[in-house]
């Protein structure tokens, strides 16, 4: 079966033009002064817009009481 209408490597070129990966923008943390990305929360000190998300102790505490009862019930 023959192709028709071919589309030309210049037309092809400028359809992709917008597929290239844009970089990620990295800002400061207002509290901690960490690198995060733009409009998440701080993995460093859990805070987001000068409020307090996320209770990073809590979860580090969590996740070594997991990882001990792995352990134990080896």
């Amino acid at each position: 079966m023959v192709v028709r209408m071919r589309h030309t490597k210049s037309h092809t070129a400028n359809r992709r033009s917008h597929h290239a990966l844009k970089s990620k923008s990295f800002v400061k943390c207002t509290n901690c002064t960490a690198l995060k990305m733009a409009h998440t929360v701080c993995k460093a000190c859990g805070f987001y817009n000068g409020k307090k998300v996320l209770d990073l102790v809590k979860k580090i505490e969590k996740k070594q009481a997991k990882a001990k009862a792995k352990t134990a019930s080896k």
